[in-house]
Formats: C-alpha cells, structure tokens, sequence
C-alpha cells in the first residue's frame, strides 16, 4: 500500500451543462470539486450547446483547478467532440471524469491523448459497468480516482439501488484505492426527500475506506463535508498516537484505554498527510479549528 499523501476531494458537485448562469452559480457552493456534467444528464440534442456552456463557463472561472468535467464515453462521437472541445480552448479543468469504462487501457488512452497537448489533468473513472467492477484494480492503478456510478451498475444488474446489491462493488473499490493510492469516492444519494439516506450512506462508506461522496444537490453538501472532510479534532486524535507510540518506544502503549501499536501509527500517519494535503488544495491551506463530528471518546477516529 503506498503511503504518498495526495490530495484527495471530500465533496463532488455534478451541475449539468445546460445554462451558463447554473454553472456560474454551482461555483459559489462549498464543494471540494465542481464537476460540469456533458453526459448523462445532457440530451442528445442539447449536447452540442451543452459544449458551449461548458467551454463559456471555464474560461469565465478565475481558477479552475478543481474544476471537472464529465465527458460522454469514450466510444461514442461525442466524447471526440468534448475532448476538441476541451483541449482546443484556452482553460483547461484539473479533473476530467469517464464513463461508461471497460477496460484500464480506456484510461491509458485518455491520458495519453491529452498528455499529446500539455494537459495533464487528473483522471477519475466512473465505475458503473460489470466490465470495470471486474477489472477494477488495474483501472485504480491507471487513474487518480474511482467514483462509484450507482444507477447503470444497478440496472445492469437488474436491481434497484441498494446498499446489499452494490457492496462488493463498493469492497472492491476500496480495497483497489487502499493498494494504488487511488481517490475512491461514494455514488450520489437518490433519495432526496430523505436525508437519513444520505447520513447513513456517508457513515457506511466511511467505514469501508472511502474518502468522499459525490451529490447533485447543493443542499447535501453540508452533510458531505462534515462527514469527510478532515477535522481538527480528528488530526489531534492522530497525533496523540503517535505521540504515545513514540514515547513508548514504537511498541504497544494505551491512549485512553485503548491500545495502540504500529499499526495505529501508520494509519495516524496517513490521516495527518491526507489532511495536510487536502487543507494545502481545498481548505485555503488551513485545517479547520474544529471537529464538526462527534468527539471520540476514546481512541482514535476513523481516517477521513
């Protein structure tokens, strides 16, 4: 597993390309990264000025470094089309999202074509085809982040979404990021009427390893931050045991009743560096002054 702190975002807001003033508007949100969607929620015919939007929106954006755009898959004519479109302008996102993918070598092709013209975005892939849950490793390996793409995945499967019929998904992911290093980021929530989905959504996917969810609703966003954004409180938590390991000399010691070891350091380790790195990127450069979630009463918190 590699211990190499990146930059990894807590909260995705997907805006579809159908209006410059929503997308204008969509910035002004809290989210970690803005994501312009060309893709499932764009019509066929509206694809085209769905482009323009898209192209007026980030040359209007001051930065766009974590701005993504969802292109249309790679198969199609129109991922050809988004990808001119994209790299013939001026302003280039920092994220670019796939869909729809099978096979790793997809990514490599991506990423190479747009390598072809200076533009090295980060590349996260939608995984939402049997195809990919299959392969899932190698498409961690050849990506920088892994988004669970719920509704296709569930359809292929014959199913309605469900947290039972998509945890192996959800496993695999987690466990392909944990090796790679990999971004690995929760489906949106459905269920808008009911923010109990939401809440415990975010906490079972924290507790398999996930590092953020994304939305299509401004109005979650709150509850994806304070879920998955790294806290003060928590990066105390990590230090302290740390701290107590190395009093004891990297053996077995107690921090509030718990024992604590080696293995509690590296995954302290890992929680600071992740912090550190996402507050340098998303957080203005500062960890925020407090924990939003419950204190722990002893121990240490689960890695954000």
């Amino acid at each position: 597993m590699t211990t190499t702190a990146r930059a990894i975002p807590r909260s995705i807001l997907y805006t579809p390309a159908l209006s410059l003033d929503r997308l204008l508007r969509a910035q002004s949100y809290d989210a970690d990264v803005h994501l312009i969607d060309l893709e499932d929620s764009v019509p066929a015919s509206a694809k085209p000025e769905a482009r323009d939007f898209c192209r007026e929106t980030l040359d209007q954006l001051p930065d766009v470094t974590n701005v993504a755009v969802r292109i249309n898959p790679l198969s199609s004519i129109e991922s050809i089309r988004d990808i001119t479109m994209l790299t013939a302008g001026p302003t280039k996102p920092g994220f670019v999202f796939m869909t729809m993918v099978q096979y790793p070598a997809e990514v490599a092709l991506l990423r190479e074509t747009l390598a072809s013209t200076g533009w090295h975005p980060e590349i996260f892939v939608t995984i939402e085809t049997i195809e990919a849950v299959d392969k899932v490793d190698e498409i961690a390996a050849a990506s920088d982040g892994l988004i669970l793409g719920s509704a296709d995945l569930a359809a292929t499967l014959g199913i309605d979404i469900n947290w039972t019929g998509l945890l192996a998904a959800r496993q695999a992911m987690a466990f392909a990021c944990a090796r790679h290093g990999t971004a690995c980021i929760d489906t949106g929530n459905f269920q808008l009427a009911d923010p109990s989905i939401l809440h415990k959504e975010i906490e079972q996917v924290r507790s398999l390893g996930f590092h953020g969810k994304g939305t299509v609703h401004p109005k979650e966003l709150e509850a994806i931050n304070r879920g998955f954004r790294p806290g003060g409180v928590e990066m105390k938590e990590a230090r302290r045991v740390m701290d107590a390991v190395s009093a004891a000399g990297d053996g077995v010691t107690l921090v509030d009743g718990r024992m604590v070891g080696p293995p509690f350091v590296r995954k302290a380790r890992e929680t600071l560096a992740r912090g550190e790195a996402w507050a340098a990127r998303f957080g203005q450069g500062r960890l925020p002054a407090s924990d939003p979630r419950p204190t722990p009463t002893h121990g240490m918190r689960e890695p954000a």
